[in-house]
């Protein structure tokens, strides 16, 4: 098996020949050559011993390159969600400007480059302002349901199962999930307007 990853190794530039058709940019064409390679540690080494025995390195070139094709076209591929999707998403590029004097003329170069420093991290906003928001639809609603609510989700999560609310609480279990299940529905309905 390790003479098989030592043969796919040796196709990086050719990997990056390829990609080089699908993109101009150097960055992503090295992302993608990369990530092509992660992928072919994490396959199943059945499959790319398979792959090899049948139609030799050929038949490793045209999986990558359909895999290549796919990571830099796709928006449903691994590296899209790595890469792409976090660049184009950019609240604030870095800008870059800088001035040179030499006699007479000034000559200035601005630029705009992709940082990781500059991502934003919308997940974490977006999931705490979703949390305000299921408090506050909780505090607009009957005070059992939103204690019931509470119970199943807010305290020591995932200890509080159906069962073991029930038996502290003396209310019938499928009592507890419909009330849980209808203030569920409620959010949903709530967050999603």
């Amino acid at each position: 098996m390790n003479k098989i990853y030592i043969e796919i190794s040796k196709l990086t530039n050719e990997f990056r020949v390829m990609a080089h058709g699908l993109t101009t940019d150097t960055e992503k064409i090295n992302e993608a050559v990369q990530e092509l390679m992660l992928y072919f540690l994490q396959m199943n080494p059945k499959i790319i011993e398979n792959i090899y025995n049948k139609d030799g390195i050929q038949g490793i070139k045209k999986y990558g390159a359909v895999v290549l094709k796919r990571s830099l076209t796709s928006k449903y591929s691994r590296f899209y969600y790595k890469y792409e999707k976090y660049y184009k998403n950019l609240d604030s590029l870095n800008y870059n400007t800088s001035v040179t004097y030499s006699g007479d003329n000034i000559s200035d170069t601005s630029s705009y480059y992709k940082s990781l420093s500059n991502i934003p991290n919308q997940e974490e906003e977006s999931k705490w302002k979703k949390l305000e928001r299921i408090d506050e639809e909780l505090d607009k609603m009957y005070w059992y349901d939103r204690e019931m609510f509470k119970l199943y989700y807010y305290k020591e999560k995932g200890k509080n199962t159906l069962d073991s609310i029930a038996k502290k609480t003396m209310i019938s279990r499928n009592s507890i999930f419909n009330t849980i299940d209808k203030v569920r529905n409620i959010l949903k309905k709530k967050l999603n307007e």
